[in-house]
């Protein structure tokens, strides 16, 4: 009876497959090494002065500025106020200053607050 013998290459097989998954993992490790991205530069549109309308100059003051910053204190003047809504935080809750930059509504969303802002800048 003939018994069969493990060949010596058998197992040989099996480490060289190791060291080849090992090399498969390296370009993937090379790739999350590479250089990092260039910090932004900020649109030149965003950052151009702008002057507020007379309605709007009540809440951020009449000095030009960019739309970034009016953004800004339009929503430090809301939170000074308490004007966001208690159960729907993206409200805003107009008082009188806010009303005539909203065109007369008493509450609008966060996204079409801006639109309406950027209307009272020139």
């Amino acid at each position: 009876m003939a018994t069969a013998k493990k060949s010596p290459a058998a197992p040989a097989k099996k480490a060289a497959a190791k060291p080849a998954a090992a090399k498969k993992a390296a370009p993937a490790k090379a790739a999350a090494e590479k250089k990092p991205a260039a910090p932004r530069k900020p649109n030149a549109a965003f950052m151009k002065a702008m002057t507020p309308s007379d309605v709007l100059a009540q809440v951020v003051g009449a000095t030009p500025l960019p739309r970034t910053e009016v953004t800004k204190k339009v929503w430090d003047y809301i939170k000074k106020q308490d004007l966001q809504d208690a159960a729907n935080r993206r409200m805003i809750n107009a008082d009188d200053k806010l009303k005539a930059v909203f065109g007369g509504k008493a509450q609008v969303s966060m996204f079409e607050m801006t639109k309406l802002i950027s209307d009272h800048l020139k």
